[in-house]
């Protein structure tokens, strides 16, 4: 005999359906806003603001900041009357977390990319080449491109992450991954003139790849991720942590 449910039950199930889509889309447009810098660093975040921007209720808004709060791009400033919510500020100590955990993620996705088959690893190291290639053209050029920097960097790194990660690992960096893309996003262009540093870098990543040598492969990339901290570093010690002034 078939279950019935009620139309109350399924009115609940749909209202908890349409909140949980609500929140997941104030999520990702809220944190786009801060990865892309149109929230800046430091500024006060204002709900109902946010929620016309997003057209949608402040309920969803809200739930969304403190899932953002979670995951540490928003945090909760507070005085002797009141505490309000405001974008995370870009200062060394975050980042050299950050660019930490995404280097020892992606050094152990390298680690299973060196165990793929040859002909596999070849494929691969095309791929990568022809990104680090760009990098290298941009460096040469020193032109308008240089806006590009950022993306060819990007997909360099992804792909080696989606060609040897697991589900699991793979929702690690998915991550975390943004949290470091504020960073190379807001300092991207000061640091084109060590880009010749990181394409070094990446050249010695596909050798280690098409080698098969994983220890090599984790090594470069932790190295890569290591370095271009201590690159921003220096920029930032030049320009100042941002929204935390």
């Amino acid at each position: 005999m078939p279950v019935r449910i009620s139309s109350t039950k399924h009115a609940a199930r749909a209202r908890g359906d349409h909140d949980g889509n609500s929140l997941r889309k104030a999520f990702y447009e809220i944190r786009e806003l801060i990865v892309h810098g149109r929230l800046s660093p430091g500024s006060w975040i204002v709900e109902a603001d946010l929620a016309r921007h997003l057209s949608m209720s402040r309920t969803p808004v809200r739930s969304a900041l403190h899932w953002l709060q979670r995951e540490g791009y928003v945090i909760e400033h507070k005085n002797a009357r009141k505490s309000r919510m405001i974008v995370a500020p870009l200062t060394k100590e975050d980042a050299g977390e950050l660019y930490s955990i995404i280097g020892h993620v992606e050094g152990l996705a390298g680690r299973r990319t060196a165990a793929l088959p040859k002909a596999r690893r070849v494929e691969l190291a095309g791929r990568l080449k022809t990104f680090n290639n760009q990098l290298r053209e941009i460096l040469t050029a020193k032109d308008s491109r240089a806006a590009g920097i950022f993306d060819l960097d990007r997909n360099f790194h992804r792909t080696i992450i989606e060609s040897g990660a697991g589900p699991r690992l793979l929702a690690l960096h998915k991550s975390i991954e943004p949290q470091a893309e504020r960073y190379w996003r807001l300092y991207a262009s000061s640091i084109i003139n060590d880009l010749h540093l990181s394409v070094a870098e990446h050249d010695e990543i596909i050798a280690a790849i098409v080698a098969g040598d994983a220890e090599r492969v984790e090594r470069g990339l932790q190295a890569n991720w290591e370095n271009g901290c201590n690159r921003l570093a220096h920029v930032i010690d030049i320009f100042g942590e941002r929204g935390s002034w």
